[in-house]
This record gives C-alpha cells, structure tokens and sequence, in this order.
C-alpha cells in the first residue's frame, strides 16, 4: 500500500451545515474501501485549502479512483504520492 496525500477546497461546493459535511467523510470512507484503499485520515487546515485528506492505496490505480470519487462529492482536490521520510533517506543515500 502507498500513502496518498489530498489537499482539498471547498470553494465550489454548497455545504449547508457542519453535518453535512461530516456525511461526506463518512461517505468517503465506505467509497474509498470500495476501491481497494483506506481513508486514514482528515484534518481541517488554514490556509489556501480547507482540508488535508490521508489515504492509502494499493497503487496509482486505486488512487487515482479514490480522487476521482472525491471529485465527484464537490472537493476540488490535489493529490500526491507521499513516503515516509525514512524511506526517502535511503533512497537518497545511493545518490
């Protein structure tokens, strides 16, 4: 599995309420198990985007669906590919 990274804003959807909102993640989760991929995580942030959305997935496939779901509910997203940090220093040490 590889670990996903999603910024999200909200600018062009209409969320009513604060539950609203919250049926989405849950909507979300069940979706993203669909698709071979687990929803980890989800913060609230400051700044240019509204959300910050941890998923991991069995490859690019899989995430590219779970974004595309995500897109679907009204979240203008950016996804990346994440690695731990450890894992990036032994990448970084053959070079």
């Amino acid at each position: 599995m590889a670990t996903y990274i999603s910024l999200v804003q909200l600018r062009d959807r209409n969320i009513n309420n604060v539950q609203e909102l919250a049926t989405v993640w849950g909507e979300l989760k069940v979706e993203t198990e669909e698709f071979d991929a687990t929803l980890e995580d989800t913060y609230a942030i400051l700044g240019d985007y509204d959300f910050v959305v941890v998923f991991d997935a069995a490859g690019r496939d899989e995430a590219f669906r779970v974004a595309l779901a995500m897109e679907r509910h009204g979240l203008d997203m950016q996804t990346m590919e994440a690695i731990p940090t450890e894992d990036f220093a032994d990448l970084v040490t053959d070079i």
